[in-house]
Order: C-alpha cells, then structure tokens, then sequence
C-alpha cells in the first residue's frame, strides 16, 4: 500500500476547523475519493464519508490510521477534532449567555455576573431584574429568554415585595390581565 504525500498544515493555524474540511480538501489535492481512502485505511466508506461531510468526529483508531496513511503524528487528527470541539463548546457557551455588557454591575452587586449560570439560575436572574432592571436590562432578558419563557418562570415565583416586580410584568405584557 503506498502512503500518500501530503504537506498538512500546522495545528495552530487551522485549530477550530473540522478534520473533516482538511481531510476533503487533501483528497481533492491527491486526487482520491473517500471510498478509495477507506479502503487504503480498511475503514468503512459510510465512516469516512460521514467525516469528510463534517457529520461525525475523529476517534482516537482512526486517528492513527489516517496518520500511518499520511505520514504525518498519530495525534494530528485527534488534536484538530479536539480543538474543533473546543471551538463548538465555546460557542454554545456564548449562546448561553446574553450581552452582558447590556446590564449594570449594581443589579448583580452580590455576585460575578460573569459567573453566573443564566439557565440554571433563570428564575433568580428574571425575578432580580424585573424588580430591579431598567427598560434596557428587562428587554435583554426578554429577548435572551424569550417572552414566554419569561411568562412562564413568572408564574412559578410566589412572591415579590418590591411594587417594581408587579409593575414591569404588566408593562412588557408578561402575565394575563385580570378579565
């Protein structure tokens, strides 16, 4: 079996990036199809086409194979799926978390708002702004919650002694006016 010539580029310019994209774009530089690898690595075509279409990861086996193919580290592959997902967990994790530049440190003064877990703590977090916010803090966290989201976590908080709380769920229209 001849081992293919290919120069890959360094991890650190291409971290992030699905193993997947670089490895299509190496068998469209040596001219092979996925079906051809897979048979080269004794891997199945359905495995190395789910990869190349960026529908599945690297495993640490595969990693190896590919490696042995390619002439290159055994972990290079295994380091780019990792620095892939690395890079999608980062952006679920900003998914997670609205602007928050758009509140003001004074309404979270008893805790690191960069620290605070926005689903886990969601009624908390609704209860303390809509006591507390300002016209730009509430429509943040309507717009990160979603109105009917927000409904819901309201009708779940017993009490509130601050007028402010009643006065704002009734502005932004987030609970049923008495009939």
């Amino acid at each position: 079996m001849k081992k293919a010539k290919i120069m890959l580029p360094e991890i650190s310019k291409i971290k992030g990036v699905h193993p997947g994209a670089l490895l299509k774009r190496e068998l469209k530089t040596l001219g092979i199809g996925g079906t051809e690898l897979a048979e080269k690595i004794d891997e199945h075509k359905q495995t190395i086409s789910a990869i190349l279409n960026e529908r599945r990861g690297i495993t640490p086996s595969l990693s190896i194979k590919l490696a042995k193919q390619f002439n290159i580290a055994d972990d290079y592959f295994m380091m780019l799926q990792a620095g892939y997902e690395v890079r999608k967990a980062a952006e679920e994790e900003k998914k997670a978390t609205p602007d928050l530049t758009r509140f003001r440190k004074v309404l979270f003064w008893d805790t690191d708002i960069q620290k605070l877990n926005w689903q886990k703590n969601r009624r908390a977090i609704i209860k303390r702004i809509l006591e507390r916010g300002n016209k730009k803090e509430i429509e943040t966290m309507i717009a990160f919650y979603s109105k009917d989201a927000v409904a819901k976590e309201i009708r779940s908080i017993k009490y509130s002694f601050l007028p402010s709380f009643q006065e704002n769920t009734r502005k932004y229209h987030l609970i049923a006016e008495p009939a």
